[in-house]
């Protein structure tokens, strides 16, 4: 969740990491992932895969979290809450609408593919 702690997991080796704020629990009002995100990505550029765990509930959080520097999302609690609710049709059922919501969502921007998406398309 900072630059710092990056560095140093990209400076002893990480081949990746997830910036998680394990759902928030930990700490009352503890940053959201979305938001130190890019500090993160800017801090390791292209040495370690960055991934993003925390807050991911449709497509527009899935690229949201592209543009900001994720190379992917972890989705947490949803696909749990689709497994309990549907089983695997439900799970199944889950992953189509993200697909679905991040393609309406590349649309609405304008790009044609993930790696079209560019941090100015957030503004």
């Amino acid at each position: 969740m900072s630059a710092e702690d990056a560095t140093a997991a990209a400076d002893c080796g990480a081949d990746g990491m997830v910036v998680s704020n394990h759902g928030g629990r930990q700490l009352d009002g503890v940053a959201s992932c979305i938001s130190k995100l890019p500090e993160v990505t800017a801090a390791v550029g292209e040495r370690v895969e960055v991934l993003m765990d925390g807050g991911v509930r449709n497509g527009a959080d899935v690229v949201r979290a592209l543009a900001l520097g994720a190379r992917g999302v972890l989705i947490g609690r949803p696909w749990v809450w689709a497994v309990a609710a549907r089983g695997e049709r439900g799970l199944a059922e889950y992953l189509a609408m993200l697909q679905q919501e991040v393609a309406v969502t590349l649309a609405l921007m304008g790009v044609n593919r993930i790696d079209e998406i560019t941090t100015d398309l957030l503004e």
